[in-house]
């Protein structure tokens, strides 16, 4: 749990040389949602940058399994420093590690709730940086700036797929617009992933300062129509457009943000993309249904969830949750999630509203509650709960804000809060989520 640094690609290194798990905290998550991690995948050692020493100490007391802990960074306090595993008389015998053993474990926003672990391999990975590198025809004399966190799967497959093309990366601890831009006109950096609003806060303040981003070439991401066509205009560079999920190591689609607008370009060479009905049926160019995937960019599974993986990889296919159609040049066109998977995207973080649904129905003031997406300029989509309060009971929107921002990670928590008087609902008599969503979609 621990913020970028060199020592964090050690610990890839590392992991991957023995053969070892390595389990990413995104350290965003509030304590309980980390406790809940730490208990889901039982490890024996934890990595904690020093601004997370507090918050690791007050929860391992309660695991037995966690044999010990480190520090990022000197002074660890009770934390063994780092340092301490740079020592090493050369001497390793090499465990039988394969190409299908788990690697990474990242997890997942929580469908139901609680999160899911997916579990990626030493194959998904090297496969994902292989087609980056033939993606983006990476070489040794490209430049990176980590933006991104090393904990999520697109800060970290930029990453790796650089040094594997034996490229130049530049670690920063975490997104800094002063520092970015600095870097990237001093080390001449080449490409750069982001999420909202990164890119829209690099080309205002490089507009101010007259920075010279001429080195780039590419940038990827999700983002506006005027902020790419912003980069294109003022810069040489070209802002990539794609579809992944941490299930298949990163991108299984992209393309040239404005060569096929609107569409998250094209299946990479060695992914299989498919568009199927509700009966697993595969459909014709052109017509939508969901989105499943095979090939060596796809998961392991997920963590402890047998019955899960079952149902997800059925008929040999994973199947996404997503919505989507190929059309008749072969671009995939994302359509949202399937209603049993309702997902909202922002600032590139990944929110379900079942989760926000259950932290805001602990609140003893309120009845019922429906959490939506909306449309948002900086985010990219903002989170939107409409609640029906108990009879008798009187809150205000932003105590129920800072309620659920207590309880789960801050990015989690609605920006926007709407009382009702009553939900729609069906005719079998549950709440109808796409009546609330034609209602109050709007900000």
């Amino acid at each position: 749990m621990a913020q970028n640094s060199l020592q964090f690609i050690y610990l890839y290194g590392a992991s991957a040389k023995i053969g070892a798990i390595m389990v990413l905290f995104n350290w965003r998550l509030s304590p309980g949602e980390i406790e809940y991690i730490i208990s889901d995948t039982t490890p024996k050692i934890i990595f904690a940058g020093p601004e997370f020493h507090g918050m690791i100490s007050g929860l391992i007391f309660k695991f037995g399994f966690v044999r010990n802990r480190y520090s990022m960074a000197r002074g660890g306090g009770d934390f063994a420093e780092f340092d301490e595993l740079m020592e090493s008389d050369g001497v390793i015998t090499e465990p039988d590690v394969h190409s299908d053993d788990a690697y990474v474990i990242i997890h997942t926003a929580a469908v139901g709730g609680r999160p899911k672990g997916v579990v990626l391999t030493h194959k998904n990975i090297i496969t994902s940086n292989v087609l980056s590198a033939y993606s983006w025809n990476l070489s040794k004399v490209d430049v990176h700036i980590l933006l991104l966190p090393l904990f999520h799967i697109a800060g970290v497959g930029m990453t790796l797929s650089v040094m594997q093309t034996g490229g130049t990366n530049i670690i920063i601890p975490k997104f800094d617009v002063d520092l970015a831009l600095k870097m990237i006109q001093e080390e001449k950096v080449t490409l750069f992933s982001e999420f909202p609003p990164m890119l829209t806060t690099i080309l205002d303040r490089a507009k101010e300062g007259d920075f010279d981003l001429s080195s780039l070439r590419i940038v990827g991401g999700l983002d506006s129509l005027e902020t790419a066509r912003r980069l294109e205009e003022t810069t040489a560079a070209t802002f990539w457009i794609g579809y992944g999920q941490s299930e298949t190591s990163g991108l299984i689609s992209l393309g040239p943000y404005f060569e096929r607008l609107g569409s998250a370009g094209v299946s990479n060479i060695l992914t299989e993309v498919k568009i199927v009905d509700d009966y697993g049926n595969i459909v014709e160019r052109e017509e939508s249904g969901e989105i499943v995937i095979r090939g060596p960019m796809v998961f392991k599974g997920y963590w402890n969830k047998k019955e899960e993986n079952e149902y997800t990889f059925r008929d040999g296919w994973h199947h996404t949750g997503d919505m989507g159609r190929l059309d008749a040049d072969g671009y995939l066109w994302y359509l949202g999630r399937k209603m049993e998977k309702d997902l909202i995207k922002t600032g590139g973080e990944n929110v379900y509203p079942a989760e926000v649904e259950r932290i805001i129905l602990e609140h003893p003031a309120i009845e019922e509650v429906v959490v939506i997406g909306v449309p948002d300029s900086q985010w990219g989509e903002a989170i939107k709960a409409i609640c029906v309060q108990k009879k008798g009971e009187s809150l205000d929107e932003d105590e129920l804000i800072e309620f659920v921002g207590e309880r789960v990670a801050r990015f989690k928590k609605p920006k926007f809060v709407v009382f009702a008087s009553s939900l729609p609902k069906t005719a079998g008599g549950e709440i109808d989520r796409n009546e609330v969503k034609a209602l109050h979609g709007s900000v």
